[in-house]
């Protein structure tokens, strides 16, 4: 961004950040409390979803909806073992509208028993008190591998 630009564009109000991060919050507590309706309530009824498609996991695949981008836990918990599931967030940055958390992931999977492990990055934007978009990146590789017989 060129200093011109950032002159000239106002900075988001103080509560949208704020806000932002109230929204995150409700996203993690309901995802860790695997509770779907939160979930679903917390997506936009439209959602740009971008997860790098892996025909070796079931659990990645395309979503748009609050129902499919909600169900992608429970798919989740279904081919993994819940109880060696770890996630820390390392980063929770907000600017404005938009919020980044970065951090470590790892689990197993339920049909192989192999394990998979790596960083991961999760930017968020949230409109209307809803997520609107979802971009996670993450160590495609290792979880490919761990569900490779």
């Amino acid at each position: 961004m060129t200093a011109e630009h950032a002159a000239a564009t106002p900075p988001p109000a103080a509560g949208t950040a704020a806000h932002t991060r109230a929204v995150v919050r409700e996203f993690l507590a309901a995802r860790l409390a695997g509770d779907l309706d939160r979930l679903t309530a917390v997506f936009a009824d439209e959602v740009d979803w971008l997860l790098a498609e892996n025909p070796a996991v079931p659990w990645i695949r395309p979503r748009s909806t609050a129902a499919e981008c909600a169900a992608q836990f429970t798919e989740l918990m279904e081919h993994t073992v819940p109880e060696d599931a770890r996630a820390t967030v390392d980063a929770f940055l907000v600017d404005g509208a938009d919020a980044v958390l970065t951090g470590h992931v790892s689990g197993t999977v339920r049909a192989t028993g192999k394990s998979f492990a790596g960083p991961f990055a999760l930017w968020l934007t949230v409109e209307d008190g809803r997520i609107t978009r979802h971009h996670l990146y993450e160590n495609s590789l290792s979880i490919a591998e761990a569900c490779t017989p």
